[in-house]
């Protein structure tokens, strides 16, 4: 292991998915309070470069496009070539808090000392061949913390609970889209709905969601990412007088709303978790997915199905979360609106 007095340049390859690049942001404010002069650059998938973007912690972004192997093989070649021209930084550590095969072998190919998970923390063990010096935390345990210490510990110093806690915003952005001020009310509270996921069984149903909007009786703003989630967003703003869906925007104008907004209720994904980082108000809705996920304090709650969660093979067709009673959100609404 190296010595923290030893380290001036570090590369933290976090490539996705988005919830989980905004979980382990927030060390790097720690980081840069404990090591003020440390360069720290960040790898990213394109598709996520925004969400990182202007935060004044982060000397470099860098952006790579894996993804796109899947369709074309032969980009590997280009990859490795954009990698590899970012090695020529020397990095004196490079952290993989990925744990997967492909972000270690980015690791690698970025420079010699490399930190990462245990072979027993992480779902795919074989990365772990590739670091140099690991971190042991079961990988059942809080997503947050989980993240903080595979970038706190090489580094030779702690980030507590209560640091998190006591954290300050830690999203970024500038020139966002002056659309979205279009849809921002002066007169009535703004809460923000986030309708979609990844998978269909972890999302809320839109005719809950129409129905808070309802009882609520509040500026209701629904986001969206791709035609399935417009749809919905569309059909909520047709079935509510209080609800709107949003134009498309990009990352930097959503960290933007989000941030102007003072409640957001969603179901357990990036955007919802972009609340918890700028210290807005938030409800997370629960079904297959386990809410230790994220820190619960006095401003961001979660609502959990009655279902059983494994950590280690979620359940796709565990469809719960439809069973919530929207009553107990509508409550729950009202009393971080009123707080």
């Amino acid at each position: 292991m190296l010595e923290s007095k030893d380290i001036a340049k570090i590369a933290i390859v976090k490539l996705s998915a988005m919830g989980d690049i905004v979980h382990a942001m927030v060390a790097l404010q720690y980081i840069k309070k404990q090591f003020p002069n440390l360069q720290i650059d960040w790898i990213v998938e394109s598709s996520f470069y925004q969400v990182l973007e202007n935060n004044p912690h982060i000397t470099n972004l860098y952006k790579v496009n894996l993804k796109k192997i899947k369709k074309d093989k032969m980009s590997i070649f280009s990859q490795i070539k954009t990698i590899r021209g970012f090695a020529k930084n020397r990095y004196d550590l490079v952290i993989d808090a990925q744990g997967l095969l492909k972000s270690a072998i980015v690791s690698k190919l970025l420079g010699a000392k490399i930190a990462g998970y245990d072979k027993n923390s992480i779902r795919e063990g074989i990365a772990s061949v590739f670091y140099n010096d690991t971190v042991s935390i079961a990988y059942d345990e809080n997503t947050i913390d989980r993240n903080v210490k595979v970038l706190s510990a090489p580094l030779g110093f702690d980030i507590g609970e209560q640091d998190i806690l006591d954290k300050e915003p830690f999203l970024y952005f500038k020139n966002e889209e002056d659309i979205i001020y279009n849809y921002l009310s002066t007169s009535l509270k703004n809460i923000i709905f986030v309708v979609g996921s990844t998978w269909e069984s972890r999302n809320y149903p839109k005719e809950k969601f129409a129905a808070i909007a309802n009882a609520l009786g509040e500026n209701c703003l629904v986001v969206w990412g791709n035609e399935e989630e417009k749809e919905k967003a569309l059909w909520i703003e047709e079935n509510s007088p209080y609800a709107k869906a949003m134009p498309k925007i990009n990352l930097n104008s959503l960290k933007a709303v989000v941030s102007k907004s003072d409640l957001l209720i969603g179901n357990d994904t990036g955007p919802t978790h972009m609340a918890w980082a700028l210290n807005i108000p938030s409800i997370t809705i629960f079904g297959p997915t386990p809410v230790n996920r994220v820190y619960q304090t006095q401003i961001n709650k979660v609502v959990k199905s009655n279902s059983k969660v494994n950590h280690y093979k979620l359940n796709k067709n565990d469809f719960s979360i439809y069973d919530i009673d929207e009553n107990i959100i509508i409550n729950m609404a009202k009393s971080l609106l009123n707080g």
